[in-house]
């Protein structure tokens, strides 16, 4: 039984890549020091023979005793609210986590993925962005934190592969949504959801013209699953490329919960992206994998997850 160790496993993706390698036949070490995952996301699988949950912090030397087979590294602050209230901390995972986790694969001659991300991209001047885009990023800006502690992060693994001979994976994650979100993380997805559920007006920055795309949960692990067990070691988009304004993203959550809210515009945080929409060609073509999931279909189910959970909080009668 081939054996993984996911770091960040707690959080919003990474849990739901525990069930997915779980329910493939793997085991699975669950890896986090909850600084922003939450353990309710995992709680479940907690007793299952084939599932293990570490609490710890990867900028911290890692110790596993057992083979490794690969290991999915996503750990990272990885919301706005976060990695702005964590500049430090986001940075030192970046470098330092991923340099121990490299070095913790290449002792255990592991396949490692790395969970980079669109930020890459920066505001991009291409459009839709290709992996051969090298980016437009603010290195000094406030977003810069994390744009940079990723690109550092995709140089380093490129270092080790180079180096090392070592077996590695870059995939370069656009936004994705679902059940386990949070609801505070700064992301439009929980943030228009809920305030929708509540009858308050969705808070859209700027404009709202500038443009995103929305890939569901579980096309972005299968896309991920599909990378690891692939031979390419160059980075590759997953995400969703159909793209859409953030205001006519506001009618199809106020749509689907059947909601009165209207909008209200604040000012565009700094260095916020102006479109963001993957060229998924690659992934098409390297993995045969695009998204299935319907947004609609998506929200849906993300719709009852927040409405469950604010249910659960007091906040909404049943």
């Amino acid at each position: 039984m081939p054996r993984v160790l996911i770091t960040g496993g707690a959080g919003f993706i990474g849990s739901h890549l525990c069930e997915l390698f779980l329910d493939r036949g793997w085991e699975v070490i669950c890896m986090d020091n909850l600084l922003t995952g939450n353990y309710d996301n995992i709680a479940h699988l907690e007793g299952l023979k084939n599932f293990l949950f570490i609490r710890h912090d990867i900028t911290d030397y890692i110790l596993i005793k057992s083979p490794l087979d690969a290991i999915m590294h996503l750990a990272s602050p990885a919301s706005p609210v976060d990695y702005l209230k964590l500049p430090i901390t986001t940075m030192k995972v970046g470098a330092m986590g991923t340099h121990k986790v490299l070095g913790l694969a290449k002792d255990k001659n592991a396949v490692v993925l790395l969970a980079s991300t669109s930020e890459i991209y920066g505001d991009p001047l291409v459009h839709p962005q290709p992996e051969t885009y090298w980016g437009n990023v603010n290195p000094i800006g406030p977003r810069g934190v994390y744009d940079e502690a990723k690109r550092f992060a995709e140089a380093l693994v490129m270092a080790y592969h180079q180096s090392h001979k070592l077996k590695t994976r870059i995939a370069r994650i656009f936004n994705t949504y679902g059940p386990r979100m949070r609801r505070d993380d700064g992301r439009v997805v929980p943030a228009f959801i809920c305030q929708a559920l509540k009858g308050e007006n969705l808070t859209v920055f700027g404009n709202g013209l500038q443009t995103r795309s929305f890939c569901y949960i579980s096309d972005m692990c299968e896309g991920l699953y599909r990378l690891l067990l692939s031979n390419y070691t160059g980075p590759v988009n997953l995400g969703n490329p159909t793209e859409m304004t953030i205001l006519d993203f506001t009618k199809k959550v106020v749509d689907i919960v059947d909601s009165q809210s209207g909008v209200t515009f604040s000012p565009l945080p700094v260095d916020d992206p102006h479109v963001r929409q993957p060229d998924i060609t690659l992934a098409k073509k390297l993995l045969g994998w695009e998204p299935k999931v319907p947004l609609e279909e998506g929200l849906t189910k993300t719709i009852k997850y927040f409405r469950d959970k604010l249910v659960q909080e007091g906040e909404l009668k049943p």
